[in-house]
């Protein structure tokens, strides 16, 4: 069997890698030479725990490589972004080109999987477009468990946390959404080679929403912390002591604030859901509201602090901790913390540190020449304003007599 996974991003390449170590043949499809390039070389360009050690062994052992165009296969796996547009409108044509590259090489008796987060109907979506590809093949029909169609199409999103891709992809429950029961267990058959938890089949429509749902629930809970955070700011209050108490509550569960939400996913799924059903969806566009609002409030304090100090900003330098969306990783995709450092470089402020410790080079969307990514002791003896935007490790583990007389905004309460 060989198996083609067309995106080798922070789920793409984890997987192939995890199913080269089970001795199936990985083909690793990504239009970034340079990632195809490095990974050949047996070399990771991301962070992940243990991947770097996974990947060097497959290739090592010719059960991976990479390449920049789909070559046929018996399983096509799709981990391709899927942000969304300005007005919030889910944005498949990463999707839509990935489907139509895979079009030109499918055969009889193929399997495709889509694992990209998307909105409810893209994989049927998905299935069209590879019908106008290939009006040769026969395709499933949704609930049609008894038309035999020359290729099975299934939906089965990932449901991993960044730092720990590795284990969960085998660890974690995977849900299996087919066009058809008969595509599901195919499917299912595939995740059983490395998935060690149970494989729940479904239709895929309940399977996008169930993604979906996932992450929508974890923006509301942030939603409800940071909404506090507001609250306990407008009276005085310590949050961080406030949650902790009312946690000792046996049935309460509050979630920590922080300076807004980030990633792929929590920051994005919710809108797929409120674009799907704009006047149902009320609860979830209002947690939206709140996560995206947050970065302001962070941006307002670091005014109070530059009042407080009473000089111009001119004469100020200031650190941002963190670029991140989470700790201890690299990845900055609709990283609050990133956007917030954007914002303060656009200040005038003498000089602008950033520490993130992840990354080697300053990120695009900041133009001035008084920004210089360094070490977190250098960072913090130097500026007059520290910002704590992300809990990394090293941050938590820091002399914090280095705060002393400083102007300190923790927006994650490690210091608080």
């Amino acid at each position: 069997m060989i198996v083609s996974i067309v995106g080798l991003g922070y789920i793409g390449l984890p997987t192939a890698a995890i199913l080269a170590s089970k001795r199936v043949k990985v083909v690793g499809v990504d239009v970034n030479q340079h990632a195809v390039d490095i990974i050949n070389q047996g070399k990771i360009h991301i962070v992940e725990p243990e991947l770097d050690i996974l990947v060097h062994k497959a290739i090592q052992n010719n059960y991976l490589k990479a390449v920049t165009k789909p070559e046929k296969a018996d399983v096509f796996m799709m981990a391709v972004p899927t942000p969304f547009k300005d007005n919030y409108e889910p944005d498949l044509s990463y999707i839509k080109s990935a489907t139509k590259a895979i079009a030109t090489v499918l055969e009889v008796g193929n399997l495709v999987i889509l694992e990209s987060t998307s909105p409810v109907g893209t994989t049927e979506k998905m299935m069209e477009w590879m019908r106008e590809e290939r009006p040769d093949l026969s395709f499933p029909r949704f609930g049609d468990d008894k038309f035999r169609a020359d290729i099975a199409v299934t939906y089965c999103p990932e449901r991993v946390l960044p730092g720990q891709v590795v284990r969960e992809l085998v660890e974690n429950v995977r849900i299996i959404g087919g066009v058809s029961t008969q595509c599901a267990e195919r499917a299912r058959e595939l995740y059983k080679i490395f998935v060690e938890a149970d494989c729940l089949i479904t239709d895929c429509r309940t399977a996008e929403l169930s993604k979906l749902v996932e992450n929508s629930f974890r923006d509301v809970n942030i939603a409800f912390a940071n909404e506090l955070s507001l609250i306990c700011d407008k009276l005085d209050i310590n949050v961080w002591e406030l949650i902790k108490l009312a946690n000792r509550h046996p049935r309460v569960n509050i979630l920590q604030p922080g300076p807004g939400v980030g990633g792929h996913c929590i920051a994005v799924d919710p809108w797929f859901i409120v674009n799907s059903t704009p006047d149902e969806a009320k609860l979830i566009r209002m947690a939206r509201l709140v996560n995206d609002s947050k970065p302001i409030f962070v941006l307002n304090k670091v005014n109070q602090a530059v009042q407080a100090i009473g000089k111009d900003k001119s004469e100020l330098s200031i650190a941002c901790l963190g670029l991140a969306f989470k700790p201890d990783i690299d990845d900055l995709r609709e990283s609050p913390a990133l956007g917030i450092a954007q914002k303060i470089g656009s200040i005038s402020f003498s000089s602008i540190f950033l520490v993130e410790p992840n990354i080697d080079h300053i990120p695009n969307g900041f133009d001035s020449d008084n920004i210089e990514l360094i070490g977190l002791e250098r960072a913090v003896k130097s500026a007059d304003i520290i910002v704590l935007l992300v809990d990394h490790a090293s941050f938590k583990s820091m002399d914090l007599s280095l705060l002393s007389g400083k102007q300190v905004i923790d927006t994650r309460g490690i210091w608080s």
